[in-house]
């Protein structure tokens, strides 16, 4: 038995409470830094207060993912619970954040934002696989993107439309625009209210029906345990010895420390990998650190291959949201600091660079996507997409115009509805359903490692090489961004020309 097919308004009130998690995501991206910076931040220290964010992501979503494969709250769902409770959380944290006080209380409350959006963002990722038939995937996840884009225009201009309706947007030093407080607010507001449309307007399917519909799945779910049972230690040593030679490599080269987590991480994950073995060994129960850790290390091939695609997309995506306030404010406004008028007045244009580029994301996600799956395949139109984003970086590097930079934002935006729809359209038609919610949080790894990289390695280089040149941030994210393009066409080798992508209806 298949699943049944979905409406167009089932499509949207699915994924209706990605448009408020969306517009908490906006304002985060595009605020934090002015935030920290009107806190008192100095322009180095952006990275090491952007660590928590993705460091959270990178524990939150498996572990939500894998609880909500095994969880079934009756009329609530499985899904549901999680991103009611992480709107909840959210919003709160929305609230709050513009009373802080300094840096600390505003970088804790970076790390509550981020812990929660990502509690409520992993399972709608598995949520669209969950209730669509395979034949869906494409049209459910563009949908969703579609949400994604519209919740960012939202978010990011609404600072900027505040300013325009004659609210203050100057504020004295160590204190936070009006504009970005009011915009905080809306912003916990509305994403609470989205999430609850969705929890009141869409039925889980039941355990029973599930059970039902993987009859026909053609990936079958294993058991963590059975590979790593034949497993030697050498890999988890591996991994230790990497956390310690990085270690001590950032010892002595006297690197950012932020460096170190990144050398803890990996030591961490070798222990985690060895103790899982042992219990498989001795036929112990993996429990849940064996099985998210089993599920890491035996992931599907297609998922491995993606792993290349997601990380440098993802790490340009990254420098372009730590850095384009600085480069802005300095290239295009002139601004000398950020108690400048000059640098409020960029950093508000850059509200509305980044809502175009999500306003053409949700544009292109219904439209230019499909036509590039149904043309190319899923993997290939992904690569073309990329390439758009590669362009769209280039142009800052010669661009001054804050205008002509809404150019640029158009490559980007195509490439931004590519990497939030196909990639997820991939794994869902090709991961078993039962563990759809733990994979899809698996892969957020590959989403939150270049984070982590950017935010620890990127500082040291810029001191090293262009100490007040952060311009050049954004040709190493146009480099990046153009080798995931060309990972993701050799993904699509032996792909089918055509992909049959059906209507949204």
């Amino acid at each position: 038995m298949d699943k049944p097919t979905q409406s167009l308004r089932g499509l949207c009130n699915i994924s209706f409470g990605f448009f408020g998690i969306q517009i908490g995501f906006a304002l985060q991206n595009a605020n934090m830094s002015r935030i920290f910076q009107s806190l008192g931040s100095s322009l180095d220290d952006l990275p090491a207060l952007w660590v928590a964010a993705p460091l959270t992501g990178l524990l939150v979503q498996p572990i939500i993912g894998h609880m909500s494969d095994r969880t079934w709250l009756g009329r609530l769902g499985r899904r549901r619970p999680y991103f009611l409770a992480g709107a909840v959380l959210a919003a709160l944290s929305l609230l709050l954040m513009p009373e802080s006080g300094g840096l600390l209380m505003a970088a804790m409350l970076l790390w509550m934002l981020d812990a929660s959006l990502n509690v409520s963002m992993e399972p709608f990722r598995a949520f669209v696989g969950d209730m669509l038939p395979a034949r869906q995937h494409t049209a459910g996840y563009a949908v969703q993107t579609g949400l994604i884009g519209a919740g960012s225009v939202i978010g990011s201009l609404f600072p900027w439309l505040l300013e325009h309706a004659g609210v203050s947007n100057v504020a004295a030093a160590g204190t936070i625009p009006e504009t970005v407080r009011i915009s905080f607010w809306f912003g916990g507001i509305a994403l609470l209210c989205s999430v609850l449309w969705t929890v009141f307007t869409t039925r889980e399917y039941g355990p029973e029906e599930m059970a039902a519909f993987a009859a026909v799945d053609s990936a079958p779910a294993h058991a963590p345990a059975d590979h790593l049972a034949g497993r030697g230690y050498g890999t988890s040593l591996g991994w230790v010895l990497a956390g310690l030679a990085l270690g001590g490599l950032t010892w002595a080269a006297a690197l950012e420390k932020e460096v170190y987590l990144l050398a803890a991480l990996l030591a961490i994950y070798g222990v985690l990998t060895a103790v899982a073995i042992v219990r498989a060994k001795s036929g112990r129960a993996a429990g849940m650190l064996g099985s998210i850790v089993g599920d890491f290390t035996g992931m599907p091939a297609v998922m491995k291959r993606l792993a290349l695609v997601q990380f440098l997309s993802w790490s340009a995506m990254f420098i372009m949201w730590i850095n384009t306030t600085p480069v802005v404010a300095q290239y295009a406004f002139g601004a000398e600091g950020a108690d400048s008028p000059l640098y409020q007045k960029a950093a508000n244009w850059v509200d509305v660079l980044f809502a175009v580029y999500s306003g053409v994301s949700a544009v292109a996600a219904l439209t230019v996507v499909p036509m590039l799956a149904a043309r190319l395949g899923k993997a290939r139109a992904h690569g073309a997409g990329l390439l758009c984003g590669a362009a769209g970086f280039t142009g800052f590097l010669v661009v001054r115009d804050p205008v002509w930079l809404m150019a640029c934002e158009v490559g980007i935006g195509v490439a931004w509805a590519s990497i939030l729809a196909l990639p997820y359209a991939i794994l869902a038609s090709s991961l078993p359903q039962a563990k759809l919610g733990v994979f899809m949080g698996l892969f957020n790894v590959f989403i939150v490692v270049p984070q982590l990289l950017v935010a620890t390695v990127m500082g040291t280089m810029m001191r090293m090489f262009f100490p007040t040149e952060p311009i050049w941030t954004f040709a190493f994210a146009a480099a990046t961004m153009g080798g995931a393009a060309v990972a993701a066409w050799a993904l699509g080798r032996g792909d089918p020309a055509h992909e049959g992508v059906p209507a949204l209806a």
